[in-house]
């Protein structure tokens, strides 16, 4: 039997971990099952167990991959175009309702929450590294607050649907600017 090559075995994986990801933005956690992710997937069943022993490590998987890209600096272009983007990813690809998916089934996995827990610390840390030197006393203060924030613009945008990010926006420069 021939050796199947690391980068099939690896885009194999990929392809069970984004139907996952769609499936599980479009119906959640709870409503998806292995038959599910099989269908979405176009694979068998074996294929699928081959990489994952269960649907609690698809969606370990899926979240260690769902990181958001945060801006590149602390300006009023910059966090807006980085909100924008979260507008866009929710619309597009209904990103937002993944991540409330992702939060939810967290408050009641503890392999995921500990997932979770180490994303958001080095969101936080990232961002805490970003605040201007004549508010870097704060910055871990900023930090949370800017990361909490995002958070809940992420989850009106799961709930309400396209939400507008301009207030988001001025309140995290607020923020920012003490």
């Amino acid at each position: 039997m021939p050796k199947v090559s690391q980068s099939h075995l690896d885009a194999r994986r990929q392809q069970i971990v984004d139907a996952a990801r769609a499936r599980f933005a479009s119906h959640g956690f709870a409503r998806t099952s292995m038959a599910d992710i099989v269908t979405e997937s176009g694979l068998s069943n074996g294929a699928i167990y081959r990489y994952f022993t269960s649907k609690d490590e698809i969606v370990v998987a899926v979240c260690e991959q769902a990181g958001d890209a945060l801006p590149q600096a602390l300006t009023v272009e910059a966090v807006d175009g980085f909100l924008q983007h979260v507008r866009a990813l929710a619309r597009e690809t209904d990103h937002a309702r993944l991540v409330a998916q992702i939060y939810a089934e967290a408050a009641v996995s503890p392999p995921l929450a500990a997932v979770v827990r180490q994303q958001l610390a080095a969101m936080r840390a990232a961002v805490a590294e970003l605040v201007p030197e004549r508010r870097r006393r704060d910055a871990g203060q900023i930090a949370e607050a800017f990361v909490a924030l995002c958070s809940s613009y992420n989850q009106q945008l799961a709930v309400r649907g396209d939400v507008d990010h301009a207030p988001f926006t001025a309140a995290l420069m607020a923020i920012l600017e003490g």
